[in-house]
């Protein structure tokens, strides 16, 4: 009987088979899907990010629609997105077109009331000078904005217009430039004549000397003339000379920049060039009388593409 239970119970108690140990090859087989996928989550990263091995397996990530797109994609949509976020700084290639826009601008205002008040300043009459300043204000406007206008027409083909605005650009650039000519001659020569016209200490030294000379003159020649009546008039005669002098000098020290800028000349040149007092004074007028006029075309300048992107 205790046989019998003893050889019943001994079968439970069994300890169950080893697994047989899988081989090399068997092993490296089992192994390689697991390299391929890690081999191709490498190659999908960037290539400065170090790798790290996903949580979650593959198998699960490809069931998502959402993470079909690989992280490195992802990840440079989201830094797009914040970039666009953030708010638009202007650039230094913006700077440049803005500056000239608006020393555009500036000069044309300059160039604006310069225009109004000479042309106001031909008038005869009240009514006459306010016509003048209407003619000169619209020309300075017409030549202001035409060669913009005029270039956008050339770029779209419309070449036949875009000659036509040039030549209304030409017709009142050449109205507006004799206007600033103008303004700029009449207000340099009133100073000049002022500066001229003062009177320095030399001046009224020399003026005084003439006085008693002429004096003099009057009473030794009041009863004929003789040898001391011709020895006052030859000191009045000297006295006179000398005033001339005195004036001149003041009247050369009435441009101080355009006696300073000869003696530069001369200094650079080395004595080479020697330019005149009238050959400066044309170029300061022409200079004063053409940079006013000057803020269509570098409107125009400030607008173009190749400013905006060197």
């Amino acid at each position: 009987m205790a046989e019998e239970t003893t050889a019943s119970v001994i079968p439970l108690h069994q300890v169950p088979p080893k697994k047989k140990a899988r081989r090399g090859a068997e092993r490296a087989k089992a192994d390689r899907p697991r390299k391929r996928q890690k081999a191709k989550a490498v190659t999908s990263a960037d290539a400065g990010a170090p790798y790290s091995e996903p949580l979650i397996p593959p198998e699960f990530l490809s069931a998502d629609p959402a993470n079909t797109e690989p992280p490195a994609t992802r990840r440079h949509a989201t830094e797009a997105t914040l970039r666009s976020a953030e708010p638009v700084k202007p650039s230094r290639r913006q700077v440049a077109p803005i500056l000239l826009s608006i020393a555009a601008l500036g000069l044309a205002a300059v160039g604006i009331t310069i225009n109004g008040w000479f042309a106001r300043s031909l008038g005869s009459s009240d009514l006459a000078g306010w016509l003048f300043l209407a003619i000169g204000v619209a020309a300075d406007l017409v030549a202001l904005v035409m060669p913009s206008c005029a270039a956008g027409l050339w770029r779209t083909g419309q070449r036949a217009t875009a000659l036509a605005g040039w030549g209304v650009w030409l017709m009142t650039f050449s109205f507006v430039l004799m206007a600033g000519i103008g303004f700029a001659s009449v207000n340099i020569a009133d100073v000049t004549r002022a500066r001229a016209s003062r009177v320095t200490p030399a001046v009224q030294t020399a003026q005084a000397a003439l006085s008693d000379a002429m004096a003099s003159r009057d009473r030794e020649c009041k009863g004929g003339v003789g040898k001391f009546c011709r020895e006052r008039e030859a000191t009045v005669a000297d006295r006179r000379q000398v005033l001339d002098v005195a004036m001149r000098s003041v009247e050369q020290t009435a441009d101080p920049q355009t006696e300073a800028a000869i003696r530069i000349v001369a200094w650079v040149s080395r004595g080479a060039l020697q330019p005149t007092g009238d050959d400066f004074a044309m170029l300061r007028l022409v200079l004063l009388a053409l940079l006013p006029q000057i803020g269509g075309i570098l409107l125009m300048i400030g607008r173009s593409r190749a400013c905006e992107h060197p």
